[in-house]
């Protein structure tokens, strides 16, 4: 497929990945009715967990805004499985529900999640553009940095 998302993927020089399958006792994606609920991606790259570790307390904010980019574009995959292969059916980002990891003094989580919404308006224009949620948390799964879910509407 080629419309203008898969054109700005290109242009951004992003190549989707595989999405994984689920670790546990959980499915990667549910569709209920036009909305598509992705479950949280972590910032993987080729595979392999591409920022551990708690905010504040040894990663900076430059490396957990990386981590929540990988996880946007974690999360495009699944959207793009979710909408049977073709991005072009996302309608529009509708919510961000993002964690990160951090130490009990940082505060910075919004900074930090700017990463991913930065990159789903980069990708989707106005139809990136959502509500959302940046909530620190002590520890994530597999002592990833960042973790974030997505709600997309589709056509």
């Amino acid at each position: 497929m080629s419309g203008p998302i898969s054109q700005r993927l290109k242009q951004l020089g992003i190549e989707l990945p595989t999405p994984p399958a689920a670790v546990a006792n959980y499915v990667p994606f549910v569709i209920s009715g036009n909305l598509l609920f992705v479950s949280g991606q972590l910032p993987l790259e080729n595979g392999k967990l591409a920022v551990t570790g708690k905010l504040g307390d040894g990663v900076t904010v430059e490396d957990g805004i990386r981590a929540a980019r990988l996880c946007a574009i974690n999360l495009l995959a699944q959207a793009r499985a979710g909408a049977g292969g073709d991005l072009e059916r996302i309608r529009r980002l509708v919510r961000l529900t993002a964690f990160v990891a951090s130490a009990p003094s940082f505060t910075d989580q919004p900074k930090v999640i700017n990463g991913a919404s930065d990159l789903m308006v980069e990708v989707l224009g106005e139809a990136g553009r959502h509500a959302r949620v940046a909530v620190g948390a002590p520890a994530l799964p597999l002592d990833a940095s960042v973790e974030i879910e997505g709600i997309f509407e589709l056509a």
